[in-house]
């Protein structure tokens, strides 16, 4: 069965903001912190109430869509054994780990899958009450209306870059190192959020000029990119090859670049001075940290 993709986005932005309500007046009011894993992730009742609200306004309107969701375990198993052409990934807060310690810098993102592709998606800042969206191969919009393509945009001074790695990065990543020690060198500001999806936004806006990300979750690249491909941007693979978003599920694998193509190509060079110097970078500070690793 074919679906509206413009009462999806319509459907999807309502969640988005419902959502983003509910979170705006409850931060920072005695969250309920529990770890998720072992290399430092965190999720607060706020995640779940956020996440369940989400989800009871994706089924009402479409009840035999599978939903893949950050939290609750049910809905992802729910997703296996529901499968079809129509898949949601919900984020309901991007930005835990800076709520938990006080930075209101997060998003909730909700994006649709049609047959493994990413077709709709949504991103919401609670704090500035901001909303993007985009629809594959219609375009992208904000609060204003139709967002304008940013393809040409070069930086004239050295990039203002966003780093993104995902939670299965440890400290002993060699590679993880090198990119960001190039990354900060070659950089005029290298930010760090630990929030994929607001980076995006910064992206197309405008505010900071490219993104690296390192083995990123597929959760919130889908939506992020989306919304950056339909202003024009560019999104390549490490590699060099066009980067083509096709849900596979919710690993940690995805290494890209994202800007303008002359910013693009200035990351690609940036990645490849950062593979000499990760040859050299464990020899170098293992023996002089120990036990610190």
């Amino acid at each position: 069965m074919d679906l509206d993709l413009s009462h999806a986005r319509t459907i999807a932005v309502g969640a988005a903001e419902a959502a983003g309500d509910l979170v705006r007046k409850r931060l920072f009011r005695g969250l309920v912190v529990q770890e998720k894993g072992s290399l430092g992730d965190v999720v607060t009742d706020l995640d779940f109430a956020s996440e369940k609200l989400i989800i009871s306004m994706i089924r009402t309107q479409f009840p035999d869509h599978q939903i893949i969701s950050e939290e609750l375990e049910d809905t992802k198993s729910g997703a296996q054994c529901n499968k079809g052409s129509w898949t949601w990934l919900v984020d309901p807060v991007d930005g835990t780990n800076n709520i938990v310690i006080g930075l209101p810098i997060l998003t909730v993102g909700i994006t649709l899958c049609r047959n493994e592709i990413p077709v709709v998606s949504v991103v919401h800042d609670p704090v500035s009450r901001r909303t993007w969206s985009a629809i594959l191969e219609q375009g992208a919009w904000d609060n204003t209306g139709l967002l304008m393509n940013r393809s040409e945009s070069k930086a004239a001074r050295k990039p203002l870059l966003a780093w993104i790695q995902g939670y299965s990065v440890d400290r002993n990543d060699w590679t993880a190192c090198a990119l960001r020690t190039v990354l900060a060198y070659a950089a005029h500001r290298l930010l760090d959020l630990w929030a994929p999806l607001t980076c995006w936004m910064m992206l197309v806006r405008g505010d900071i000029d490219g993104i690296v990300g390192y083995r990123i979750s597929e959760l919130d690249l889908y939506g992020g990119a989306l919304v950056a491909s339909e202003v024009g941007l560019t999104i390549r693979e490490f590699s060099g090859v066009p980067f083509v978003p096709r849900l596979r599920g919710t690993t940690d694998d995805q290494c890209i670049l994202a800007g303008s193509p002359h910013v693009v190509a200035e990351l690609a060079g940036m990645v490849s001075a950062a593979s000499r110097v990760g040859r050299d970078l464990e020899r170098l500070v293992v023996p002089e940290m120990g036990d610190a690793r």
